[in-house]
């Protein structure tokens, strides 16, 4: 009988089609996926690919195998689900992603009130900008700024992040034309608030960038330029004032998102549940 994980290796090399990208994708050496490789070939006593100089391409047998196998990755992903959410049914931790801002001024006040009624639940929050993968286990729940489009999520609206343009006293005493603006880097050009924020200071130069909101507003808060945050933070910084604009800033929807069968995790809807009533009880957030 041949080892399941060689063949999991080899549908990972079949689809990437190159050594190194298996790896890594398996975050293993590349040498290792060989072995993986040469070990289902010996089980089953086929040649799957050619050993080419600088390339791997499948056979004829190994092309129809990889067909066979195609689906292997999608059952992993399911078996190790459905592991995550027996784990959590007996540990009691609930992993969540969120955007930072949310995370530090939304739901860790409130952490406290959601120990005193389960004091053997254990939620692990993430703040980050990047988007996790809940179907490869990096979160069980995640609350994003960006509709999910993955169609096995489950997503709901539970609130609005909206913006406002924020500076020190001393900068709003200066005339308007002489602001200077904090921003992210050019990369983030498309996020609504930074498309804002170029519309708002029209020639008016960008003085600052950082790739972290709350390094934009440090810089704010030390009257480096004007900037822009959500006004969940900005408007509870006592050192920022908020800026006259003359358009209002963007909103983006919140979309609380998860796997239907992690929702099923008596811990999961306990966590959804806060999670929805820390937004809804913030006025900044309410849609």
């Amino acid at each position: 009988m041949f080892d399941w994980q060689d063949l999991y290796f080899f549908t990972v090399l079949a689809r990437t089609q190159s050594l190194s990208a298996a790896a890594r994708e398996l975050q293993v050496e590349h040498a290792t996926v060989g072995r993986r490789v040469d070990a289902l070939e010996k089980a089953l006593g086929v040649k799957l690919v050619d050993r080419l100089p600088r390339s791997r391409p499948l056979t004829a047998q190994g092309l129809a195998l990889a067909k066979l196998a195609a689906g292997m990755d999608e059952m992993a992903t399911d078996v190790m689900r459905l592991s995550r959410v027996a784990s959590i049914e007996m540990v009691g931790t609930v992993r969540v992603s969120c955007p930072p801002s949310i995370a530090n001024h939304c739901i860790a006040p409130h952490i406290a009130r959601l120990r005193a009624q389960y004091p053997q639940l254990n939620l692990v929050l993430m703040p980050s900008t990047q988007v996790a993968a809940l179907d490869k286990g990096e979160a069980d729940i995640a609350l994003r700024t960006v509709r999910p489009d993955e169609n096995a999520l489950v997503r709901r609206k539970v609130g609005v992040v909206r913006f406002g343009l924020y500076g020190s006293p001393e900068l709003q005493q200066l005339p308007a034309p002489q602001w200077g603006f904090v921003a992210y880097d050019s990369s983030r050009d498309h996020l609504p608030q930074q498309a804002w924020m170029h519309q708002v200071r029209g020639q008016r130069p960008v003085v600052f960038a950082a790739s972290e909101l709350i390094t934009q507003q440090m810089a704010a808060r030390a009257r480096v330029g004007a900037v822009v945050l959500p006004t969940l933070v900005g408007d509870h910084d006592p050192l920022l004032v908020r800026l006259p604009t003359a358009s209002e800033g963007p909103v983006r929807d919140i979309w609380l998102t998860v796997y239907p069968d992690m929702r099923r995790s008596p811990s999961v809807k306990v966590v959804m549940e806060f999670l929805v009533t820390c937004i809804e009880d913030e006025p900044q957030l309410r849609r």
